[in-house]
């Protein structure tokens, strides 16, 4: 029997001591090599981060106070031309010189409405309010008011910063009403500023706005209103050692804060407002400076705690998960090797499946196609059809009544319409392949005037009433005569149905030039409901039967082959209004070539 070698051979003292010591070593050397690396990239990730995040909210801030600015100069400005032109205004100048002030609260109130301002008053010469656009300030005296005396010495428009009942300030502008040369009154405008604040209020940022003085004028914080600046940001007491001790747990690296508003450190963002010296501060909390690098600092611990996990696990079971990843190295393995079978056949199926699905659709998309050609065609042919049928109605007549002249005229005219129809299916082929080749110079005047004598047997079953606004020159375009003629008809035949319902039906045709020919389609009708879906074929809304809806996609179509638009909104006394811009001849063509 032979001696096995492992137990010949001796085992030295120690040795087992000395590779557990050894191993117990390099553990430790890893434990705190991977708490250094990851304290210095906590340290590092948090002064990067916060030093970016502070520079994109302070940018960011920036940005809000500029918009801020310029809305509030705009305000401002637009309510400043105001008094100019009521200064101006016949009705006031008459009413100060015939002391009849009974119609100005009226047209105030309507000013008012029109401008957007925030109030209007009209003094008189004693300083007393005859005309307001709020009734209960009427027969108020504002004798020694500055907005009256500072206007009474100067023919400019003068600006006054007034306090209000309450809290806060009313801007306003005044100017002194000249008649005859001489002062008869005073027209004051107030600009609505309050509701820049009512719009600040709802924003994280606090906001404030300062005269050339200091003086908050303005403000997200109505104890904010009046007091300077100085005093507002003392208003905030600096925590105490023991608050910031105990806040800094949280915000153990936050760089010292531009100013304390309510005991909070804010980030400070200043700007200058164009206007008598006024600027605008903005006060954006680190909330969210803190929190986005938290949240990345966090996801950065717990990905360290993650890996010092693995790296105890790996250390601690390092020989017997060899033999175990072995194991499960071949399980997966296999498992890997079916799954790949299965998905390599539910590919194959899923490749099948989807040849099935391109053959499906294309057959769909030509049965689409032609379903789509076919009432396009119904659609644009039922007008000649109709006007056909009206013709030889009145032929028959005619021809009853023993006048062949006149009927052969109705004769010609159903020539004409059948040669008409033949030009629509030329149209509605160059409509499919999405192009036009016939452009030639065109005066939309004539196919307006062959548009409404196309549709003469329709107008004359109705009572409608027509009006035509047109240049005495030809308006010339480069279009296609037959497809512009389509178009107008379309419109026009639209228009009827609009006014089906209307008590006194009208339509409107109106042609302009200017950078572009603009015809304008406008009736009384119902209006349109839905203007965004308004030009999507099928997308109609009358009856069934009374339309398919390819009508306004067909015109837009046509409208943009030839370089222009089609537009279309509501009137606001009723009504719809369509609007076809194209580019007058001898300009920029370049969209319709």
């Amino acid at each position: 029997m032979q001696n096995d070698p492992s137990f010949d051979t001796p085992v030295r003292p120690g040795a087992l001591t000395e590779t557990s010591g050894s191993g117990s070593w390099w553990v430790k050397l890893i434990v705190v090599a991977l708490v250094v690396l990851a304290v210095g990239v906590v340290l590092v990730t948090n002064r990067w981060l916060s030093e970016r995040f502070t520079e994109t909210t302070r940018n960011r801030a920036e940005l809000r106070l500029a918009l801020y600015s310029g809305n509030l100069t705009s305000e401002l400005q637009r309510t400043s031309v105001v008094p100019l032109l009521l200064s101006g205004d016949p009705a006031i100048s008459d009413a100060l010189i015939k002391r009849d002030f009974s119609g100005t609260t009226l047209r105030l109130i309507q000013v008012q409405a029109e401008i957007g301002v925030a109030s209007i008053l009209l003094l008189d010469s004693d300083g007393v309010t005859v005309g307001a656009t709020n009734r209960n300030l009427l027969g108020k005296s504002h004798r020694n008011n500055p907005l009256f005396v500072e206007a009474q010495r100067t023919k400019d428009t003068v600006f006054t910063v007034s306090p209000r009942p309450g809290n806060g300030f009313e801007f306003t502008y005044s100017r002194v009403v000249m008649v005859d040369g001489q002062p008869a009154g005073v027209i004051v405008v107030a600009a609505d500023l309050m509701k820049y604040e009512r719009a600040w209020a709802g924003l994280q940022d606090a906001v404030l706005v300062t005269d050339s003085q200091g003086t908050v004028i303005l403000a997200t914080q109505p104890r904010w209103r009046g007091a300077p600046l100085d005093q507002v940001l003392a208003a905030g007491a600096v925590p105490s050692a023991l608050n910031r001790a105990l806040k800094g747990a949280a915000d153990w690296a936050q760089y010292p804060p531009d100013a304390y508003v309510s005991g909070e450190g804010v980030l400070r963002t200043d700007t200058r407002v164009p206007f008598r010296g006024w600027r605008m501060v903005a006060f954006t909390a680190y909330d969210s400076v803190r929190e986005r690098v938290n949240g990345v600092l966090a996801l950065e611990i717990m990905g360290f705690a993650i890996l010092a996990a693995l790296t105890f696990y790996i250390l601690s079971r390092r020989a017997w998960s060899q033999t175990m990843s072995f194991r499960r190295e071949s399980a997966e393995l296999r498992l890997l090797n079916a799954r790949l079978q299965r998905e390599v056949a539910e590919r194959e199926k899923v490749q099948q499946d989807l040849a099935v699905a391109e053959l499906t659709l294309a057959q769909s998309s030509k049965l689409a196609a032609l379903g789509e050609m076919s009432a396009a065609v119904s659609h644009e042919l039922n007008q000649p059809l109709a006007a056909m049928k009206t013709y030889l109605a009145g032929a028959r007549l005619l021809l009853q009544r023993k006048r062949p002249e006149e009927a052969l005229s109705s004769f010609q005219r159903i020539d004409d319409l059948i040669e008409r129809m033949g030009a629509i299916t030329r149209q509605l082929k160059s409509y499919a392949r999405k192009g036009g080749e016939a452009f030639e110079p065109v005066d939309i005047r004539a196919c307006l005037s062959s548009a409404l004598s196309m549709m003469e047997p329709q107008l004359k079953l109705r009572v409608v009433k027509i009006t035509r606004t047109l240049p005495r020159t030809p308006v010339m375009v480069m279009a296609d005569r037959l497809r512009l003629e389509q178009v107008i008809i379309n419109l026009l035949r639209n228009a009827l149905d609009a006014t089906k319902d209307s008590v006194r039906p009208q339509i409107d045709l109106i042609l302009s030039v200017g950078e572009t020919a603009t015809l304008t389609v406008r009736d009384n009708g119902h209006g349109i409901s839905d203007l965004d879906n308004l030009f999507e074929p099928f997308y109609t809304t009358k009856k069934p039967g009374e339309g398919v809806g390819l009508g306004l996609a067909i015109s837009s179509g046509i409208v943009t082959d030839l370089g222009g638009r089609l537009t279309a909104r509501n009137v606001p006394d009723g009504g719809a209004a369509f609007e076809v811009q194209l580019p007058v001849l001898g300009q920029d063509v370049k969209a319709a070539e």
